[in-house]
């Protein structure tokens, strides 16, 4: 029994990685924003409306397996993408927005003041893909 329970120890230790997975994202793949660009004024609230090129949009939970080249968008405000969120995924608060229903667009009631701005697109777990798919960061200022 201790041999079964050390082998199976082992074979989480060494799966888990491949559990917790990369859901491959295709060449020339890419998230962008449609209507606002680095250094825009906008009044608040205001529309951000998403582009994606190279991958199709599926609520979160869907089966990447299954359904290929699929994920959600995410929007970061006033947060960046670090290598520990790229691995591991997106957190779920005020900085990190998931729109897991699949969501294309969102009105935004920010304060006055710059604030920055990146699209990151995720898999069905929340995990950017890899590569990761990203828009550039951009600053807008709010009115």
């Amino acid at each position: 029994m201790k041999t079964a329970l050390t082998l199976l120890t082992a074979l989480c230790l060494v799966s888990g990685p491949a559990l917790a997975g990369e859901s491959p994202s295709p060449a020339g793949a890419e998230v962008y924003f449609v209507n606002l660009e680095d250094g825009q004024t906008v009044h608040s609230p205001f529309t951000v409306i998403f582009g994606l090129k190279g991958m199709g949009v599926a609520p979160a939970g869907v089966d990447n397996e299954v359904f290929e080249n699929v994920g959600h968008h995410h929007l970061f405000i006033d947060a960046g993408l670090t290598p520990e969120i790229a691995e591991t995924g997106i957190p779920a608060d005020e900085h990190h927005v998931h729109f897991g229903k699949g969501q294309t667009e969102t009105t935004l009631d920010l304060p006055p003041g710059d604030h920055k701005l990146q699209l990151v697109f995720a898999d069905p777990a929340h995990v950017p893909h890899n590569p990761v798919v990203a828009s550039d960061e951009i600053t807008i200022h709010v009115r």
